[in-house]
């Protein structure tokens, strides 16, 4: 063999393992996780999300790749982010909520996977919850389902309330819906209801001057946007002594008093299982919408003491998670 020919071979299996781990690299299948909010409002969700898939084999950079994108609750990043992915060629989407329409609206052939939604059907993410059909499957949180819970659990931790105020982001769908179930049902139990409506957060400040005084307590409805603003919401709710229920513990955690819901972390896992399933071959049409199996009653008693409640014994001994 002549020298030139053994240097040719010789640098071509050299560069053969590079060039097969970049091609092995470049195969990886790759999830789209888009989501509505900020990194620190889903960190605990985006780690169950995470943590399920190393259970299930799918190592981040070794076995799947990960695509993060962060809308920071502001509704017109979610298409844009949805367009990204579909030039990306993701082989899956997973999102929460709105973020799920903005994906169905760029792409009606990559998978999509919503891992929290109240009413997927009614907003039009799926036919029925047993037969998904078209490329979206997931998870409901029943969030309009539990509204008479929350409020219910709200009355034994302040039962003076006459007057509620509920806010809710009137450029959300799903935020509407569920502010309309809370009107229904607070009235229903004979509360004065005034509404706080918000679209983006330089209304979140403006819209307490007039509810200060009109208001017992306040129910916020979740989207994207109250999550991304919960610190500030929190703090305005304090200084004007107003007792706060939410959907999802993070809220609590950022100092509301109380919160009620699905599990979100819980959902989020179970996300992974779907996602994983359709990399496996499975479609989302023959996947059924999965519902909650756990909920949870939080309670911050630091944000209890500043407001002087005295929450009851009884309420305390149900909760699954007490912050003191």
């Amino acid at each position: 063999m002549k020298r030139r020919q053994f240097i040719t071979l010789l640098g071509g299996a050299a560069a053969w393992p590079l060039t097969a781990r970049a091609q092995q690299a470049a195969k990886l299948p790759t999830i789209g996780f888009l989501s509505t909010s900020t990194p620190s409002g889903w960190s605990q969700w985006t780690a169950a999300f995470a943590g399920r898939l190393r259970e299930l084999g799918r190592i981040e950079g070794r076995t799947v790749a990960i695509e993060y994108r962060w809308a920071e609750g502001r509704s017109e990043r979610f298409a844009e982010i949805a367009a990204e992915f579909v030039r990306l060629k993701v082989d899956v989407i997973v999102t929460a909520g709105l973020g799920a329409n903005a994906a169905k609206q760029a792409t009606s052939v990559i998978p999509i996977v919503f891992a929290l939604a109240n009413n997927p059907v009614s907003s039009g993410f799926v036919a029925s919850l047993a037969r998904p059909g078209g490329n979206l499957t997931g998870l409901s949180v029943q969030g309009t389902d539990i509204v008479g819970k929350r409020i219910g659990l709200l009355r034994e931790a302040v039962p003076k309330v006459g007057r509620l105020a509920i806010m809710a982001n009137m450029g959300f769908s799903e935020a509407v819906l569920e502010m309309e179930e809370v009107q229904e049902t607070a009235e229903t139990l004979g509360l004065e209801v005034a509404i706080m409506e918000i679209r983006r957060a330089e209304d979140i400040a403006p819209s307490w001057e007039g509810f200060k005084s009109r208001a017992d307590a306040l129910y916020v409805c979740g989207d994207p946007l109250v999550i991304a603003n919960r610190i500030q919401i929190n703090s305005l709710a304090l200084g004007a002594q107003l007792p706060t229920m939410y959907n999802y513990r993070e809220f609590v955690e950022a100092g509301g008093l109380m919160s009620y819901g699905a599990n979100a972390p819980d959902l989020f896992r179970r996300a992974a299982d779907l996602a994983d399933k359709i990399l496996r071959g499975a479609k989302p049409s023959d996947l059924p919408v999965e519902q909650p199996t756990k909920f949870d009653l939080v309670i911050n008693l630091i944000t209890a003491r500043t407001l002087g409640l005295d929450v009851p014994p009884s309420l305390l001994a149900r909760a699954d998670e007490v912050i003191e």
